[in-house]
This record gives C-alpha cells, structure tokens and sequence, in this order.
C-alpha cells in the first residue's frame, strides 16, 4: 500500500515555509491505518519487546495498537502534571522556549526491552526525551517507529545506537 497517497499534506502550517504531515486521514481509513499499524509490526517483529512508550498524543494511536498486535504492554508518556501517580520528568528544548515529558516512576521495570512508537520523527527532540525518560528507570530502548521520518530534519542524529523505523520518509 502506498501510504503516502493517506497522508494529506498541508503546506504553511503551522508556520509559513511548513509543509505539515497530517496523518488523520490515515487514521479515518480503517484499513489503511489496520495496514500501517501490520506493517509496522514487521519492521519491529524481530525485536524483543517487553513494552511500547509512546509519546501524547500522537503516539498514543501509533503505540498503543502496536502494542495490541504485538501482545505487549504500552507507556503513556504525558506532558508534565497530566499523569495521576508519581513521575519522572525531563525538560526538553523547543524551538521557542521548553517543555516537560512524564512518565509514571513504575512504568518500567529495570532490564525491560522497550520500544518508543510516534507518528513522526522531525528534530527528534521529543523521542530523545522520551529515551531518556525509560533510560532513567533503567529500561534498554531496544528501538524506535514512526509512521513518517522527516530525513531532512535529521532527527536520527539525537538517536545515535537507536535503531528507527519508518514507514514513509520525507
């Protein structure tokens, strides 16, 4: 299936000089989101995953269905004062000031295999907090997936050791 043919595409937002990926018209499609979760399920297949993170919210509905097919457990990660029990949280740069990830302090066990699933991998800044988070409670980041990779943006250069997968690159 071709993916990108379900992503629309609109250019100058945010911001001018942007060309944002929308994946909600991949989600409204039943069966190509069904496809796109399956296949991402194949690139990850061979790895040895405990649980998924995923980062809100995109995340939440890349992540928590491949946790589904993959039959293991999933992390929400949040922004800061979202989650109803003890954190962690870790500070990350934004292009205009910060901003703060969460994760609850027994998410993960020390020694699990977690895998960190979002819609897309842009700067990487967000992902590289999100490792950072399941590194402090002594998780092993055994990969990342991503709907879409923005390769321009050169987000893997946060994940060095990491490996990423992507469905679509940009």
């Amino acid at each position: 299936m071709d993916f990108k043919e379900h992503i629309r595409v609109i250019p100058d937002f945010p911001q001018p000089g942007i060309s944002f990926k929308d994946i909600t018209t991949l989600l409204q499609d039943g069966d190509a989101y069904r496809k796109a979760i399956d296949e991402l399920k194949q690139l990850v297949g061979d790895l040895k995953i405990d649980l998924i993170a995923g980062p809100e919210a995109r995340g939440f509905v890349v992540g928590a269905p491949l946790a589904y097919a993959l039959g293991v457990g999933f992390i929400p990660i949040r922004k800061s004062g979202k989650l109803p029990y003890k954190t962690i949280e870790v500070e990350y740069d934004l292009e205009y000031g910060k901003d703060c990830l969460a994760m609850h302090c027994d998410a993960v066990k020390p020694g699990q295999n977690v895998l960190i699933a979002d819609d897309l991998l842009a700067t990487g800044g967000t992902i590289s907090t999100s490792v950072n988070l399941v590194r402090q409670l002594g998780g092993n980041v055994v990969g990342t997936a991503f709907l879409i990779e923005l390769s321009e943006l050169n987000g893997r250069e946060k994940l060095q050791g990491i490996d990423v997968f992507a469905l679509l690159t940009y």
